[in-house]
């Protein structure tokens, strides 16, 4: 967890660095991502990264809930099973995640860094094990269109129309 020193930092300073993890973790894997290169690119001492983060993959959660904050700012989740509304939430999150300074960021995690962090998975699947077969099936395949879109965008509207198929599918089995 990000550190109460980080938290204090004056505006221009927690921006400074944290525009270098959004560039470190952009480019680089979790596995090949430098603490090195992140307090060149910010201006700080090594030791200081250390008294904000615990080490790198606290530095990378740090910065990938801040994207996942931004892009889902906005979108409106439902209680209800509304066709409309959940295609409407994929489509509107894959189109600010292509405009968003995070595409890289988010395209890394997706292919690379998600599977790094294994203690999400006992966390993911505790929040997870007690949906719906209806709601936990839209929510597989809205991530699965999401990464197909985000890694093949000339087929953006087969997958995304695919995907609302798919939806009123489930919402006839009822």
């Amino acid at each position: 967890m990000v550190k109460s020193t980080f938290q204090n930092l004056n505006q221009e300073k927690k921006k400074r660095v944290t525009d270098a993890l959004i560039t470190e973790f952009s480019s680089y894997s979790l596995a090949d991502a430098q603490v090195a290169r992140i307090v060149k690119s910010s201006g700080i001492a090594r030791g200081a990264f250390y008294k904000y983060f615990d080490d790198l993959t606290d530095a990378y959660e740090y910065v990938y809930q801040l994207a996942m904050k931004d892009i889902h700012a906005g979108l409106k989740p439902s209680k209800a099973f509304d066709v409309e509304l959940l295609y409407k939430t994929t489509a509107d999150f894959v189109g600010k995640s292509e405009k968003s300074p995070y595409l890289a960021l988010i395209k890394l995690h997706l292919s690379k860094n998600e599977a790094m962090l294994t203690h999400d998975f006992k966390q993911k699947a505790v929040r997870l094990k007690d949906l719906d077969v209806k709601t936990w099936s839209a929510m597989v395949l809205s991530h699965e269109t999401i990464k197909l879109v985000l890694f093949d965008p000339d087929h953006k509207n087969i997958y995304l129309e695919r995907f609302k198929h798919s939806l009123k599918l489930l919402n006839e089995e009822g």
